[in-house]
């Protein structure tokens, strides 16, 4: 019996399975390396793309997965952000032209609904938070509130007496 496996290695047998053995090594060196590169390229993909009120979908949700979908609401506007692998998508809504906000509550995620008074298509996200999404919506009435207090102050005051 050891005649037999002296002569195999003898042939080269053992010499071929010896490689094969030291090639699994880089190999997986390679592969952890591509899983590493591609979990951190999400996570930058997935990082908040603003500062300020920036709302990011649950990657649990549907459609968020690699890329979750953000919302940024800024005194001014009302901005949808959802990257991809290369580039991004945006809209940005004014907050004056936001005509409602619907929040339809799940089990788990809300989606919200964002439509306008200027005829484009409403902003439809899926997977926030329950509370990020009333915050959401907060945030949007007590900015279009600030506006048309601040323009209804201004033309009370610009109006002649008489």
């Amino acid at each position: 019996m050891v005649f037999i496996v002296n002569a195999a290695c003898r042939a080269g047998l053992g010499y071929h399975l010896g490689v094969m053995d030291d090639v699994w090594i880089p190999a997986a060196g390679v592969l952890a390396v591509l899983v590493v590169t591609f979990v951190l390229f999400a996570w930058w993909k997935g990082r908040p793309f603003a500062q300020g009120d920036v709302f990011r979908a649950s990657r649990w949700s549907r459609g968020n997965r690699l890329y979750p979908t953000q919302v940024v609401i800024t005194p001014t506007s009302v901005v949808h952000y959802t990257p991809e692998l290369f580039g991004r998508k945006e809209h940005s809504i004014h907050i004056v032209h936001v005509a409602s906000v619907s929040i339809d509550t799940n089990l788990l995620f809300s989606d919200i609904l964002i439509e306008t008074s200027g005829g484009t298509t409403p902003v439809h996200c899926h997977g926030h938070r329950k509370a990020d999404a009333v915050r959401m919506k907060q945030l949007i009435e007590r900015y279009q509130t600030s506006v048309y207090s601040t323009a209804d102050r201004e033309h009370t005051e610009a109006a002649p007496r008489g």
